[in-house]
Order: structure tokens, then sequence, then C-alpha cells
């Protein structure tokens, strides 16, 4: 499945090191996936396309570069929002204009967003690590945006 992602990331860009990290978030994404409410692929798809953006930088910009050429590319509307919203669990327009990037909502609002940008906090990465770490790596954050991760990893804690 992942192996017809790839090249897209290739495409874009992308080096090794994000393939790899799209490979292991898309391992742990797979473990949120038992449910029938859940669109297996379309995680599956955006878990290895979410950091398509890093093939053209590797700021906090990645997100919205990567959702406009997805978009380019003709992908899916579903998949493109999924890599738009991964970044930590989701920016909202406020945040998206003190970072100086276009000032539109970008928080995880379907399970198959949510599941992705879990997932992407959780490798650290090539390999899994735990929301401990993940909200020790967030530190410097302010504190809402810290609760924002902890209460998505909350909840999707009940799909695996």
């Amino acid at each position: 499945m992942n192996e017809e992602w790839e090249p897209l990331l290739v495409r874009a860009g992308c080096g090794r090191s994000v393939i790899t990290h799209a490979r292991a978030v898309s391992a742990l994404a797979r473990k949120f996936t038992n449910n029938a409410l859940v669109n297996r692929d379309l995680v599956q798809a955006g878990a290895m396309l979410h950091d398509i953006g890093r093939g053209t930088t590797h700021g906090i910009g990645h997100a919205q570069r990567g959702a406009a050429l997805a978009k380019s590319f003709g992908l899916d509307p579903a998949l493109v929002s999924i890599i738009e919203r991964h970044i930590g669990a989701g920016m909202t327009a406020d945040e998206c204009t003190l970072e100086r990037l276009i000032p539109r909502d970008c928080v995880p609002v379907t399970v198959e967003e949510k599941i992705v940008a879990n997932a992407d906090n959780l490798v650290h990465g090539t390999g899994q690590g735990s929301i401990e770490r993940t909200l020790g790596a967030a530190i410097r954050l302010k504190k809402r945006i810290r609760k924002r991760i902890y209460r998505l990893y909350l909840e999707m804690e009940c799909f695996r």
C-alpha cells in the first residue's frame, strides 16, 4: 500500500528521511484503523503523504505547501485536508496568521485527520515514542497547544 505513495514523495522532492518517517507514521496510524467508522485507505494515504511539503520546506509551513502540492496533483480533497491539518493537533486561523501562514482553520476535524495528526505526534524520526516524550518536546509551545495535543491523544486512544 505505501509503495504507491512513495513516488509522489520523491516527485515532490522529499528525501529518504522523510519517506522513512512517513512509513513509520503509516505503521502506527494503521493501529488506529480497526473501527468500521474509519476509512483505512484514506488514513494510510494521509500518513504516507502528510509531510509531502517537506520537499520544499522543513518549516511549519510544510503542511500548507504540501496541501497545495497535493491539490495540484489532483488528489482527493479529503487527503489534501489530512496533509494540511496534521501539524501537532492542528492550528487555528489565528495561529496560522501568527506563523505568517495563510489564515485558515487547520485543526483536524475528521477521524482520519485526527488519526494521522496523532500518529505523527507519536513518531519521533522513525521510531514510535510516547505522549510524554511528545509533550516534553513541545514544552516551548503555549499551554493551550500542549493541551490540544494531549486531548487529541486521549481521543485517539479509543481507536487503538
